[in-house]
């Protein structure tokens, strides 16, 4: 399997069957209206899911081969999904988006407040005047907490013989943000295994501080809204932001 495929199956496999927070990126792509701008759209979990429900999506990932993936998936569902390559803090088109919806925890992948500032500023340009800009937001120490006495289970699938597992084994703090360490292993017909680490870094933030970073800009904060918790995820709050 080659890198890029590897890179589409780890996604999937971590991120792909979450669902839970469909139905408010429905309600508010319907009451926002088009187009819709999805931040972070891998291959596609969340863009196509709208696209099929007749709302016009652009799908934004800085990730090439989880957009190649989005648009065979599109093309094979015959659903209308305009890609665009681009790190989300340097958009720059001549389009203007009903919503921008930032699924899973994008948000927090900005690199800090500097990062995440720049990406507000670009939203905000970005935004039809009383359009919507909405993130989700979770505490990864969540899962690992008092009332989780046990680990988190493993994302497992098989994909041509071959298992493919993740396993989430460390949460670690650092004064701004927190990291997420996980074991990716495969094991194939023949027995051969392979195990690699995987860390990613999540900024620890919270509604009422990027509330108060898009009024700055001048976002007008709308009521919080929320995603609940699974045995398999974590809970997010969402805030939203109003142009």
């Amino acid at each position: 399997m080659s890198a890029p495929d590897r890179e589409v199956l780890w996604h999937d496999l971590e991120c792909g069957d979450y669902e839970e927070d469909l139905p408010l990126w429905r309600e508010l792509a319907e009451q926002a209206g088009g187009p819709v701008l999805d931040v972070g759209a891998g291959t596609g979990r969340v863009a196509l899911d709208l696209a099929a429900r007749g709302h016009e999506v652009v799908a934004l990932d800085r990730s090439e081969p989880l957009l190649r993936e989005l648009r065979r998936r599109a093309r094979r569902r015959r659903l209308p999904v305009e890609v665009l390559l681009a790190d989300a803090r340097e958009l720059a088109v001549a389009r203007r988006f009903g919503a921008i919806i930032v699924p899973m925890q994008t948000l927090q992948l900005f690199g800090g407040a500097a990062g995440r500032a720049r990406f507000l500023a670009v939203a905000r340009a970005h935004l039809r005047p009383g359009g919507l800009l909405a993130a989700a937001l979770a505490d990864a120490l969540e899962g690992f907490d008092a009332d989780h006495t046990e680990p988190p289970l493993p994302d497992i699938r098989e994909v041509d013989g071959t298992v493919y597992s993740s396993r989430p084994v460390a949460v670690r703090e650092a004064p701004d943000a927190v990291s997420i360490e996980r074991i990716r292993e495969t094991v194939d017909r023949a027995g051969h295994r392979t195990a690699e680490g995987n860390v990613i870094w999540l900024d620890r933030l919270g509604v009422a501080q990027v509330a108060a970073e898009g009024a700055a800009l001048g976002l007008a904060p709308l009521p919080a809204r929320s995603v609940p918790a699974t045995d398999e995820y974590v809970g997010s709050q969402v805030v939203v932001l109003h142009g």
